[in-house]
């Protein structure tokens, strides 16, 4: 700024301007240099950046226009942003795989594949959608060709596509951002041949987000099935003259609205969002009506249809959640109770005036719930023939609190006769697994479910899930309960089915140090059924990368280490007992030191788990010098259920000494220098950083924490998940302890397990990165520790995202949060 210089006469001027102000100011030509005036700060408030370039180029000076910093940045660390931000721009950009969909081919030949791809806008701070099509046709050879489309094709505005089973029609849904009407658009294979827009009235937006979400044709593609919100309820009118009977929800000039009953969300990222309802829709005349006969206390998602059997009634299947005293917070908690329930579909008939809905008197048809003997059921799946429905449940997350665990897989035979009944017999297909034998099947822990997941037996599923610190792809025998891993398992990749192709597979693999790509799998010999599956490497678009992110990642390496626990109680059940593993990534050449510094990155839940696939964002961080500790403490998923439920009310303590182990071990094995860690964690990996910094105070250079659980005491009172707190801090008991008004006693527990009990201790700096949005782990627990860490002289620093959530994923927001802890730790250990 000082480089920036005054003329005489500029200088002068400027001090006559100020002196009514600040009599004491001496003339600037006596006493101070010209630049003075630059460093003085009621100069600086009272002119703009932009009014002094002004007056300088007035002046005649050759200076340029001054330039300013940001807040809390030196010119120093300018240059690191600048450096950074351009590579880490290179790996915003790679595009990411999310669907596929498998047609057949007009000629009959082959194969037409559909890809929903997405990439980040970081102008628009939103995520662009395109969709990508190729033909796919099987050589004699055992090789397959995939003919891509020259360029994708932008999904401007689109909330959600769903194709017909036949391929021949295509449902496009444009939510409003507003009050306006909900869009849908019927797609040929040229041109939308039918357009309707749904009014608000009717219902509201078409839920997306994968977990209330169900969009279902029927086998002749005539109706779709789906989830929406519910209409806007009625609001109390006012007037100038006071209260106006007869409310109604239209907007009327002269007349103001009320707030209304304020109604129970179901918490984090379903803010202002109204309940689930179940829909159906006539293509041919767009009419479209609320499905009748539901309990309004039951919010409904992914619905299906059931198979139409002669002679009887159209029936739906959803799951269903009831919401009880209150609606607890549901993302990412599986632990809410639910069921499948099916209810007769209105009947639409076709007169000589056109399609109108005929009254099939669903109020005098009780929904059945089809599971209850069962405490979880969801992603209803029926078999090809109809013969009976499959489900996952998550029994064990409900009956133990945990908010993720080990899942099940199970079947109802379905009547034949098309009377149903709530005593159906629940068999049990794949049990939950306690405790695998090593290198066993350690359960199921879903993380995705095709809409159509059949191979052409009718009994075999094709499941993607957890298998320790891997994603596989698995085949389960839906009779037999026979399940295989079929994805390579001699490779530390991950693995993720996209679509079936036949009794083929379009998967997409990755690891850390390569990006997403796809792969064709085919069993070896259909004839014989052999187990034995091939995979090709299919090249294609989605592959592409930069040539320097390509350099990068290629001097990269990454392994799974199996790491032994120390000091085991006898008392712990066998499965807890067993090793825990990380995932560890390092260069493959030594660089400049002997030791690169180490980021130990721990995941959130904590019934999750880190996963040996790509992320744009750790393959930044070890782009840039790092290497990276990915540990999977007990309490993980993928690992047995046994492990999993070890950890419930030792949070804060058996947690902590998983990741201090994980650590020693990779310092004893010479991969890592004790004086060169950091460690960084979002949720409660956040939680364990703010932990870590105070229960090792000395072991880390740097932290930085993503909305971390920082105080529980604080926390009970204000999250979306307030029996979460009571699960982890007590266990199991804890659920049913739970209650909104904690005692001192709860609330002195929860200190005590708390990262806030240690603060006292902590010396390291930390960046603390917060979503002002965050229902789940409120912006105050972050900035209560932040502010006593800054009140002992640590240093911090926060920054906060006012329109962001739990998951700070809004691009500017992720693009700005990673370029952070970028710098910060480039800045403490280097």
């Amino acid at each position: 700024m000082a480089s920036a210089l005054l003329s005489k006469t500029t200088s002068d001027w400027c001090f006559n301007l100020l002196r009514p102000r600040y009599p004491s100011l001496p003339p600037p030509i006596l006493s101070h240099p010209p630049t003075f005036l630059l460093t003085w700060r009621p100069f600086r408030s009272f002119f703009s950046t932009k009014r002094l370039s002004t007056f300088l180029a007035m002046d005649g000076s050759k200076a340029g226009p001054l330039k300013e910093l940001p807040v809390g940045i030196d010119a120093t660390t300018e240059e690191e942003y600048a450096s950074q931000s351009r590579l880490l721009q290179e790996f915003t950009s790679i595009s990411s795989i999310d669907k596929a969909w498998i047609f057949k081919s007009d000629s009959g030949i082959g194969s037409q594949a559909m890809f929903s791809i997405s990439q980040s806008n970081l102008l628009a701070n939103k995520r662009k959608k395109f969709i990508l099509s190729s033909h796919i046709s099987r050589e004699s050879n055992n090789s397959v060709n995939f003919q891509w489309a020259p360029f994708p094709v932008e999904m401007t505005g689109v909330s959600v596509i769903v194709p017909s089973p036949s391929g021949a029609k295509l449902l496009v849904v444009r939510n409003p951002e507003n009050e306006s009407p909900c869009q849908f658009e019927i797609w040929g294979r040229a041109q939308v041949e039918k357009e309707f827009h749904i009014p608000q009235s009717v219902h509201g937006s078409v839920y997306a987000d994968g977990w209330f979400q169900g969009i279902s044709w029927n086998s002749d593609e005539t109706l779709i099935a789906y989830v929406a919100e519910e209409p806007s309820p009625s609001k109390p009118t006012f007037t100038g003259q006071g209260y106006k009977k007869g409310s109604s929800t239209e907007k009327d000039f002269g007349n103001w609205k009320g707030q209304g009953d304020w109604k129970e969300e179901w918490g984090e990222t379903y803010a202002g969002k109204r309940q689930p309802a179940l829909f159906v829709i006539n293509i041919n005349s767009g009419e479209a009506q609320a499905v009748k006969g539901i309990e309004k206390s039951l919010s409904v998602g992914q619905v299906v249809w059931a198979p139409l059997l002669r002679g009887s009634h159209q029936y739906l299947v959803f799951v269903g959640w009831s919401e009880g005293t209150r609606k607890l917070g549901i993302k990412y908690c599986f632990n809410r109770p639910c069921a499948l329930y099916a209810v007769r579909a209105p009947n639409f008939e076709s007169e000589a005036d056109g399609p109108e809905l005929k009254d099939n008197s669903t109020e005098d048809f009780p929904v059945v719930n089809l599971t209850q003997s069962i405490s979880s059921a969801f992603y209803p799946r029926f078999s090809p023939d109809g013969k009976f429905l499959s489900f996952l449940s998550a029994r064990s997350s409900v009956d133990s609190g945990a908010h993720s665990a080990t899942d099940s897989l199970h079947r109802i035979d379905w009547p034949i006769d098309g009377l149903l009944s709530s005593s159906a017999k629940v068999v049990d297909v794949v049990p939950v697994v306690m405790c695998a034998e090593d290198g066993s099947f350690p359960g199921l822990y879903w993380s995705s479910f095709l809409s159509n997941p059949w191979l052409s037996d009718g009994c075999t599923m094709i499941i993607t899930s957890f298998w320790g610190s891997c994603q596989v792809i698995l085949s389960v025998n839906v009779l037999s309960g026979e399940v295989l891993r079929i994805s390579p398992t001699d490779s530390n990749s991950s693995w993720s089915v996209l679509t079936l192709d036949g009794d083929n597979i379009v998967a997409v693999s990755s690891s850390p140090v390569d990006v997403p790509h796809i792969n064709y799998g085919y069993l070896v010999d259909k004839e014989s059924k052999s187990t034995g599956w091939s995979w090709l490497n299919v090249p294609s678009p989605t592959n592409e990368c930069s040539e320097k992110v390509k350099s990068l990642l290629s001097s990269l390496q990454f392994s799974i280490m199996k790491i032994p626990l120390r000091d085991v109680s006898d008392s712990v059940t066998k499965g807890a007992a067993k090793p825990i593993e990380a995932i560890f990534v390092s260069s493959k050449t030594k660089r400049n030191d002997p030791f690169d510094p180490l980021i130990v990155i721990l995941h959130g839940g904590p019934h999750a788990v880190s996963l040996s696939s790509f992320s744009k964002s750790l393959g930044f961080l070890s782009s840039i010098g790092f290497n990276l500790l990915l540990v999977n403490y007990r309490g993980s998923l993928g690992f047995g259920e046994e492990a999993l439920q070890s950890l419930l009310g030792k949070v804060g303590s058996q947690d902590v000494n998983d990741v201090l182990v994980a650590i020693d071990h990779v310092i004893d094995l010479g991969l890592a220098s004790p004086s060169k860690l950091a460690v960084l964690g979002g949720s409660h990996g956040g939680f364990l950083t703010t932990h870590l910094i105070g229960q090792a105070p000395d072991k880390f250079v740097a932290a930085a924490a993503l909305n971390p659980v920082c105080n529980l005491a604080l926390m009970v009172g204000t999250t979306d998940i307030p029996d979460w707190v009571y699960v982890e801090a007590y266990g199991s008991e804890g659920k049913n302890s739970f209650t909104d008004a904690p005692s001192a006693e709860h609330l002195t527990l929860f200190q005590s397990k708390s990262p806030i009990a240690h603060v006292s201790k902590v010396k390291t700096p930390t960046l603390f990165l917060l979503g002002a949005q965050d229902l789940r782990v409120p912006v105050s627990t972050g900035l209560q520790y932040a502010r006593a860490l800054k009140e002992k002289g640590v240093p911090v620093k926060v920054i906060v995202f006012p329109n962001d959530t739990h998951a700070i994923e809004r691009p500017q927001s992720d693009f700005e949060s990673l370029l952070n802890i970028g710098v910060w730790f480039k800045k403490y250990l280097s």
